[in-house]
């Protein structure tokens, strides 16, 4: 039953698309927003009854602590000391890493006026250096902006702990159980030696006396744009040898506002010796507590949407990687870090380790350079290419080069459609020239349709008698789309997840092509002075894919089942609809691939003898038709 066997095939590919496409809009967006509720909601209730975190889950200077390398606790938790001391390790002999607990949540301004800072000025950053503690906890992004607009604030990435959204680094080094030596925390006040700014020609050292005989130097070192060097060295003046264990970590004292779409990470990330790619969403570690893994090489971090901070240890150290959440009342906390194996240092010697800190803006070029230039294994995974790396990357380097060429975003978007077209264009010539012998058909198929319409058996073999005989195929029609499937799906993504695309602008309305098209059918494009809900917000560019669209189902030939000439009649206005709250850049995309393939139908099917009057075809001849009847008439 071939006839069956097609509808049903057709079927399944529109409503195959339409399920996934209400399922993102809809349900994927939706539903994770309420879980990521749902599993904050219970687990703020779990600490509640419990009520606050333990010595055994709190380190030196009120901080969390990762699991120990080699501990056998069952829970993950290490072992530590009582608030104020320094974090006790398992038997392994190997400490613990420190990260930092909120406190009552006080503006950024005034915790930033409070105790001595170290500034930082560098073409793409902002911020300061905390002296009391030594982080790094104060980044602003110059060369972004919360918003479109010009006069919008610059992004605030890094905020320091105790205000609103604390993110920050921290290197240093933890003492092995039952040593005496004195190590820098939380309320040490560095002494600094420099030229007063960090900045890419003027490092900045900063100083520790112990007052036993040992000295702590943290040399910072910033290039133009994202990348921090962190050098750390230990001199040892006493009579004995000391071991210390040097560890990096990002800490985050919230459970942030994500995008909640499930193309996208945000949460921890990694890439971790053998294990590979480590993404853990928040909610997830929250439940885990904790994720350990060790290696030799790769990186470590939290990433947002656009934004990433990121660890890395010097190629080739042995070294335990950390994810970690955990709840502290109503606050949760997150924190990615790695502690290096145990370096002794010898009487009248010095020791030290060398690291790296990204922290900034994911931008796909610079991310590609500093994975070269720092030997970093696979860093460009920072930026989430998703399962279709080989499809998703390679489209916005595509995208890039022709940027480049036209200084547009959205002009490169219509260039890289025009070169898929004219790679795909003996593949849908050939869908095009099958359907062209369809409709040159259409007339005997009708006739057949008539003639059996009581006998369905004998009426598909004479279909299948008849597509033989003209050469025709009755799913070419399909093609086109199918094909298309992929690079829809790269551009979405690349819009999505790419910075660079963000607040790219286009012309005139559209000033962002990671956004939605601002305009609205509904209040005339903004010519009424009221807005509209979001999904009434049907823009200009949406409405001309719609059109397009239209045009292009009026072209193919007519389907035999009314059900399903039906859903085809729909389709257009359907997604009109669905892809209106989608990027601009995406439906602009898909306007135009739509515009190209009408003129290349049209072509084809008057170069195979298929007469094809467009304002015949679309219905517009007899509306002009009833209008001038109606004028002769009046």
């Amino acid at each position: 039953m071939e006839q069956d066997n097609n509808r049903n095939f057709m079927l399944a590919i529109v409503l195959s698309g339409l399920v996934l496409l209400l399922w993102q809009i809809f349900y994927a967006g939706p539903e994770m927003e309420k879980e990521r509720l749902k599993r904050q909601q219970a687990t703020e209730f779990s600490a509640g009854k419990k009520g606050q975190p333990t010595a055994a889950q709190i380190g030196s200077d009120n901080k969390i602590t990762a699991p120990v390398p080699g501990a056998s606790a069952g829970n993950g938790v290490a072992k530590t000391a009582e608030p104020g001391s320094a974090p006790i390790p398992s038997s392994s002999g190997a400490p613990s890493v420190p990260g930092g607990l909120p406190r009552a949540a006080q503006t950024r301004d005034v915790i930033l006026s409070t105790g001595p800072r170290y500034p930082i000025d560098t073409p793409s950053l902002s911020g300061s250096i905390a002296l009391k503690g030594g982080r790094i906890d104060d980044l602003v992004l110059r060369k972004y902006r919360v918003k479109v607009a010009k006069d919008a604030d610059q992004v605030t990435f890094f905020s320091p702990s105790g205000s609103e959204h604390p993110l920050y680094a921290e290197f240093g080094w933890s003492i092995a159980p039952g040593s005496k030596t004195k190590i820098p925390n939380s309320q040490t006040v560095w002494k600094t030696l420099g030229s007063g700014t960090l900045s890419p020609s003027s490092p900045v050292t900063l100083v520790h006396d112990n007052g036993g005989g040992v000295t702590f130097k943290r040399t910072i070192s910033i290039d133009d744009n994202y990348m921090f060097s962190i050098t750390q060295s230990v001199e040892n003046k006493t009579g004995s040898p000391i071991t210390l264990y040097p560890y990096g970590l990002i800490s985050r004292h919230e459970l942030p506002k994500t995008e909640g779409f499930y193309i996208l990470h945000e949460g921890l990330i990694g890439v971790v010796g053998e294990d590979g790619l480590q993404e853990i969403d928040y909610a997830d570690i929250l439940e885990e507590k904790s994720k350990t893994f060790k290696g030799t090489q790769g990186w470590l971090g939290i990433t947002d949407k656009y934004w990433a901070a990121a660890i890395i240890p010097a190629s080739g150290s042995n070294y335990e990687a950390h994810f970690s959440g955990r709840e502290s009342g109503k606050t949760s906390k997150f924190q990615a870090d790695y502690l290096l194996g145990a370096v002794t240092i010898a009487p009248g010697a010095t020791g030290e380790v060398k690291g790296n800190l990204f922290a900034g803006a994911k931008k796909v070029d610079l991310i590609d350079e500093y994975a070269e230039k720092y030997n970093i294994r696979q860093f460009d995974l920072m930026i989430d290419w998703g399962w279709f790396y080989f499809i998703t990357k390679p489209m916005f380097h595509a995208l890039h080069f022709f940027y480049g060429l036209m200084g547009n975003f959205g002009f490169a978007i219509l260039a890289v459609t025009v070169i898929i077209k004219l790679l795909f264009f003996p593949l849908a010539s050939k869908s095009y020239e099958s359907m062209s012998k369809m409709k040159k058909l259409q007339p005997e198929m009708t006739k057949i349709r008539e003639r059996y319409a009581d006998d369905k058996v004998k009426q598909q073999q004479e279909m299948m008698e008849l597509y033989k005989k003209g050469g025709a195929n009755p799913l070419s029609g399909c093609l086109p789309v199918v094909i298309q499937i992929p690079v829809f799906f790269s551009l979405y993504k690349v819009l999505f997840v790419t910075l660079e695309m963000r607040h790219a602008p286009f012309f005139g309305w559209v000033q962002d092509l990671s956004a939605p098209d601002p305009t609205s059918l509904f209040n005339l494009f903004g010519l009424l002075p009221f807005s509209v809900p979001t999904y009434m917000a049907i823009g200009v560019w949406p409405l001309l894919m719609g059109i397009t669209m239209w045009i292009q189902m009026k072209l193919n030939p007519q389907q035999g089942d009314p059900t399903q000439q039906m859903i085809f009649n729909w389709m257009p206005v359907v997604f009109t609809f669905l892809l209106a709250s989608f990027p601009a850049g995406l439906v602009i995309y898909w306007a135009w691939n739509n515009t190209l393939s009408v003129i290349q139908q049209y072509w084809i099917m008057r170069k195979n003898g298929v007469e094809v009057d467009l304002l015949e075809n679309t219905g517009i001849r007899k509306l002009l038709n009833r209008s001038g009847e109606k004028s002769g008439k009046s």
